[in-house]
């Protein structure tokens, strides 16, 4: 059959349809998708950094001592240990008080405590003040040497007689000429820890809880 030039020109149109209907679909397509950016993590965080120890409180030595302290025995040794910071320790439990300087164990005692109805505290204590002629106000005037109290109701490490059988009102008693060397060293504000059964041992720190 043989167009004219109506029939050419409705090709052409139909063609023309087509081709305008493919450029809308063409456009109509959507881009490419873009992959997302990666969310940046915070960097970790660096862990904490230990706070620095003080060696002037980290024990060096302890007295070679054989067995338990008995009651009324007592050691002293501060041969060629360099000053530093008085620090007292009072096991409980052991029932020992030990004495350091700058790290280094120079004395030890056996001690009397409190009772179950007057116990010894523990705790931290700094002492209070010291007084080398001191009479209780409390307990019928009895004799305190070279008391260095340790708390405002009264308790306080001094001299006395230690033997087996007898106890305090809750202070720390000593032997009095320990008690006079001790007296002699210690300064107001010296600390005193007092713990039950805590051990320590050379390369640990006294003030660490």
């Amino acid at each position: 059959m043989v167009l004219g030039a109506k029939g050419w020109g409705a090709v052409v149109a139909a063609v023309g349809g087509i081709v305008v209907a493919g450029a809308a679909l063409i456009s109509l397509e959507k881009p490419a998708s873009t992959p997302p950016k990666p969310i940046a993590s915070a960097p970790p965080e660096a862990p904490a950094k230990p706070a620095p120890v003080d060696q002037r409180f980290v024990i060096k030595r302890v007295l070679p001592i054989t067995g338990p302290i008995k009651y009324g025995e007592w050691h002293w040794d501060e041969a060629g240990v360099p000053d530093g910071p008085l620090v007292m320790t009072v096991d409980l439990e052991a029932r020992v008080l030990s004495v350091f300087r700058g790290g280094y164990e120079i004395a030890a005692t056996a001690v009397l405590l409190g009772t179950t109805e007057k116990p010894t505290p523990l705790g931290v204590f700094p002492i209070n003040w010291k007084s080398a002629n001191h009479h209780s106000r409390t307990y019928d005037n009895a004799p305190m040497p070279y008391t260095m109290n340790l708390t405002a109701d009264g308790v306080a490490i001094h001299g006395t007689k230690v033997e087996n059988g007898y106890a305090s009102h809750g202070c720390i008693g000593v032997p009095t000429p320990f008690a006079q060397k001790l007296f002699g060293l210690a300064k107001v504000g010296d600390k005193v820890y007092v713990t039950r059964g805590k051990q320590t041992g050379v390369g640990q720190s006294l003030t660490e809880s």
